[in-house]
């Protein structure tokens, strides 16, 4: 079995001050409404992700199966203070599902509850089980990629636009999550940057596994292979997804890669070391375009940057957020 998180969800905001510390509350919200119940925030709470206002006991009451912690306090750590929360939802029946570096059987009341009920504490960034090592045999069903020429480019988000428009012209389609917050949207995956090193391949293999020839596994991509931190989580996923396809995340306005002092690379080298090193477990796989972060862009320069990448390298370009994913899908599915 894979980490799976049970649907429908009571989102926890706890305190957020703002709402980028709720963000991954709220991307469940923007891709997975149907599995979102309602929201409990205590006081001070500043983030709203529009939802019905619920206790834990309603939320057990209407039907919620886990209580997921969707804002990050400093530093990735749980608040003690929420802790009291945490318990109450176990002891009305619910999981609590958490992607914090804090565990959450780390605090000793809420793992005796977890106990006792017999309800999961379910830490997103530890696997679920362990992995063998990757086989490289070629099996049925059809996977994309999304790489990137750095770190938080927009690989999950394109991933998720990708399977929604696949999803919008009657194809069959699955998000592949590989790290905590897409695995908190998709309600199960593999964070593969928790995985050991020998065993990554073979994990994306468990995740994206044989199908059926005409069903698309849309595979989100994690680090990249130039960046001097993550390039072997980069390059164990690109082995064991086996891509057929690709789409680069690209983020133009950066001189230097996230965090480190590394010059960025080049999209066309990112398609060219992609198909090379990818070609060791899919001779055939092909670059469908370039997905470009936008956000530090006005319209018009988006727009001129966007049509530089398609007249530099011959596929179709776009910001899926701004403009949509359909050049890609359209090359995906036509050549």
């Amino acid at each position: 079995m894979l980490l799976r998180i049970e649907p429908p969800y009571l989102l926890f905001a706890g305190d957020a001050k703002d709402a980028l510390a709720a963000k991954t509350g709220q991307g469940i919200v923007d891709w997975r409404p149907e599995r979102c119940l309602g929201q409990l925030r205590l006081p001070g709470c500043v983030a709203d992700h529009g939802l019905p206002e619920m206790s834990v006991a309603e939320g057990a009451a209407r039907g919620a199966k886990t209580l997921v912690v969707g804002t990050v306090g400093p530093g990735g750590v749980l608040p003690e203070a929420w802790v009291p929360v945490l318990v109450e939802a176990v002891e009305r029946g619910l999981d609590v599902a958490s992607g914090l570096h804090t565990r959450l059987g780390s605090f000793p009341d809420l793992r005796a509850a977890a106990e006792r009920h017999g309800r999961r504490l379910v830490d997103v960034r530890v696997p679920a089980r362990d992995f063998p090592t990757g086989s490289g045999r070629k099996r049925p069903g059809k996977r994309l990629l999304t790489v990137g020429t750095d770190c938080a480019v927009g690989k999950k988000y394109t991933a998720l636009a990708l399977e929604r428009a696949l999803h919008g012209r009657g194809i069959d389609a699955d998000f592949r999550a590989t790290g905590q917050t897409g695995i908190l949207i998709a309600g199960e995956g593999v964070a593969v940057d928790a995985v050991p090193a020998d065993f990554i391949s073979g994990a994306v293999e468990v995740l994206a596994p044989a199908a059926a020839d005409d069903h698309w596994d849309v595979v989100e991509g994690q680090g990249s292979l130039f960046h001097p931190s993550f390039a072997g989580v980069s390059l164990g996923l690109l082995h064991g997804a086996q891509p057929d396809a690709f789409v680069v995340c690209h983020e133009p306005t950066r001189d230097t890669m996230r965090n480190v002092p590394a010059p960025m690379p080049s999209v066309r080298d990112v398609i060219e070391e992609t198909c090379r090193l990818g070609r060791l477990t899919n001779p055939d796989i092909r670059c469908v375009g370039v997905a470009a972060n936008t956000a530090a862009l006005d319209d018009r320069a988006a727009r001129r940057g966007i049509e530089a990448l398609v007249a530099e390298h011959g596929v179709p370009a776009t910001d899926p957020l701004r403009f949509g994913v359909e050049p890609l899908v359209e090359r995906l599915l036509n050549g």
